[in-house]
């Protein structure tokens, strides 16, 4: 099969055969044999290409609920799919060997992926285990088809994408969900390598197009697990919509951080501060079903019930069975 070596979108060429990339806000300078910070967007002789077109690093159907989507389709499966490298440089990364090592990837063309969700019956095809938007022209060319397809389309990012480029992918896209790592820029800039003006910039992008949006943060000790610090969060989705599902969770100790894992009872405090503000505060990474389940903020009744990615579909009704009251959820 032959390997499509695809010239990169959102670039600008300029003297002495250098690129600046105009995907995200790192709007990198690239010389001629080099590529961007995240890796896979490299200039040949003045031409950018996006390397990392088509080569997935991982394929596997998921739970939808392991994106973490809770509102958006709740009790189905989708296909998802990850390449190699990332716009960022988190010293606490999850996923790591594929971010920032070089993983084995495998070429698929967009039809391929698609049919493949199709074949496995999935109910869409999300892009995640690393950040998506750096094979953005992959991942506009596939989420187009599949759409085409009847396919429901999903990013799992960290929002560090520039306004043209996001605002020309969202028609192809049906759900996100943004890792908001920190409210705090000096914490993007000294353990992520990015700004947090940008993230809430794409936040508030996505939320006014219309598209499903939940949000996630990861709860590290000392560093961003403070009452202000979650307040601050929380009201700040809350000034949009009450109802935005946020998803608080625990950390573990990987790739370059050491810090002791997040103790439970304090991420438990933390989910309620957020409680105050937001309708849907949800726990990530601990087996709690009181924290993990959707419930009517008005009644209390359950519409799902969740213990860790076993899901019990009670209701896919976006308005409570009992009173009726609104639950933000998508199910068609």
């Amino acid at each position: 099969m032959d390997i499509e070596l695809k010239e990169a979108y959102f670039y600008k060429k300029i003297k002495n055969n250098m690129t600046v990339c105009g995907l995200c806000p790192n709007n990198c300078v690239i010389s001629s044999g080099e590529s961007g910070i995240c890796r896979v967007r490299k200039n040949y002789e003045g031409t950018l290409y996006a390397l990392g077109y088509g080569r997935c690093s991982n394929v596997a159907m998921d739970p939808i609920e392991k994106q973490p989507l809770y509102h958006f389709m709740p009790g189905s499966e989708v296909l998802s799919i990850g390449t190699v490298g990332c716009n960022f440089k988190c010293e606490f990364c999850q996923n790591w060997e594929i971010s920032q090592g070089s993983a084995v990837t495998t070429y698929y063309t967009s039809e391929q992926i698609v049919q493949k969700a199709i074949d496995e019956k999935a109910v869409g095809i999300s892009f995640t285990y690393n950040e998506p938007i750096i094979w953005y022209e992959f991942v506009f060319d596939t989420a187009k088809l599949a759409q085409e397809k009847g396919l429901k389309v999903i990013l799992i990012t960290n929002g560090y994408i520039n306004d043209e480029p996001l605002k020309q992918l969202l028609p192809f896209i049906d759900a996100l969900n943004v890792d908001i790592k920190a409210f705090d820029n000096i914490f993007y800039e000294k353990y992520c390598g990015g700004t947090l003006a940008n993230i809430l910039n794409s936040v508030r992008i996505i939320f006014e197009s219309g598209v499903h949006l939940e949000i996630t943060k990861l709860v590290i000790p000392t560093l961003n697990d403070t009452k202000e610090h979650i307040t601050s969060l929380a009201e700040w989705l809350a000034s949009m919509s009450i109802k935005i599902p946020l998803h608080l969770t625990r950390y573990y100790p990987n790739y370059k951080m050491k810090i002791a894992p997040t103790d439970v009872d304090n991420i438990l405090r933390i989910v309620k501060i957020g409680g105050k503000y937001l309708e849907f505060v949800y726990l990530g990474n601990v087996l709690d079903i009181e924290h993990s389940s959707t419930k009517c903020p008005k009644c209390g009744t359950i519409a799902i019930k969740r213990i860790g990615f076993n899901v019990d579909v009670i209701s896919k009704a976006p308005k409570c069975k009992k009173c009726e009251y609104d639950l933000n959820i998508i199910s068609d």
